[in-house]
């Protein structure tokens, strides 16, 4: 069944690449609504009530993908098909290149109010008074940010976990998403969503890092320099795991990330991430070739675990 798995995941990543995420009845955005209706019945601004939600959410996905990987065991090829439609729906790289390389183009051509509005699909800050260099590093900093949890995380869960280690995790990640952030609604509410979050993602984040750093070459940057980054820079960012990932592409890509974000009235100043100059429009088609390599790392790394698993 190891060898099912590695070959489910390869197959799933190439459908991604291929075919981009579903068009239609994405079940990520299902999860998402019936995570939503749970909400509305469970909330309340109480850490326990936040435990009970992220349970019922998180295990529910989680006993599904088991009975799927327990009904395939034995069966290699229903086995490997079942990883790659699980791989398919869960991985998001050919999405967040897709938007990455549109914002962009939007910079290249001056066109800057469409570059704002298509950025809402990959960050959570107000872009509204953003210029183009401010589109680029909010670009940079969600497509490093996102190659961990959209492509390399997964992947690693998949291999490590099969079909319930792709949905679960998927699972975790939707919901800090919806909840996890430090708002007054979800501060308790959301602290199950966030930390499990945090967990699920220490091991993929600095594999993501360390990928980003050996893959520095394809972009014309220096390992050393990303490793540099990670180490000095990193411990400064106010997430344990995306901190890791943003400094190493920010060392790999000769930049510098972090500095003043803008969240619905909250001003977020975070720790400045390498020692290059601010991105600019042309870095953004970088991470992307960057973002792609790391993916391409994740997957035969994922691929190897895969093979050793039972």
């Amino acid at each position: 069944m190891s060898l099912s798995r590695a070959v489910g995941l390869v197959l799933g990543v190439a459908a991604d690449r291929l075919l981009g995420d579903p068009a239609r009845w994405h079940p990520v955005a299902g999860f998402g609504r019936a995570a939503g209706a749970l909400e509305g019945r469970l909330y309340a601004d109480d850490r326990r009530r936040g435990v009970a939600f992220t349970s019922a959410a998180v295990g529910a996905v989680a006993v599904a993908g088991a009975v799927a990987e327990r009904r395939t065991a034995g069966r290699p090829v229903q086995h490997a098909l079942t990883i790659a439609v699980a791989t398919w729906a869960v991985v998001g790289g050919r999405s967040l290149g897709r938007e990455a390389s549109a914002v962009g183009e939007h910079v290249l051509a001056g066109d800057l109010p469409a570059a704002r509005l298509r950025v809402r699909s990959l960050v959570g800050r107000d872009p509204s008074e953003l210029d183009a260099d401010q589109l680029a590093r909010a670009v940079v900093e969600s497509v490093a940010e996102n190659t961990s949890d959209a492509v390399v995380a997964p992947l690693w869960w998949g291999a490590v976990a099969g079909v319930p280690g792709l949905v679960g995790y998927r699972a975790v990640n939707t919901l800090d998403a919806m909840v996890g952030h430090r708002s007054a609604r979800y501060l308790r509410f959301g602290w199950a969503s966030a930390r499990l979050d945090d967990l699920a993602n220490l091991v993929p984040a600095r594999l993501a890092a360390l990928l980003a750093a050996a893959c520095a070459p394809v972009v014309d940057g220096r390992p050393r320099e990303a490793l540099r980054a990670w180490r000095d820079d990193a411990p400064g960012h106010p997430s344990p795991n995306a901190g890791a990932v943003e400094a190493s592409f920010a060392g790999a890509l000769g930049v510098q990330l972090g500095g003043v974000n803008h969240y619905e009235g909250v001003v977020d100043d975070r720790v400045r991430m390498g020692s290059g100059p601010p991105p600019a429009a042309r870095d953004i088609p970088r991470s992307v070739t960057l973002a792609r390599a790391v993916g391409r790392g994740a997957l035969a790394v994922a691929a190897v675990v895969a093979t050793r698993r039972p």
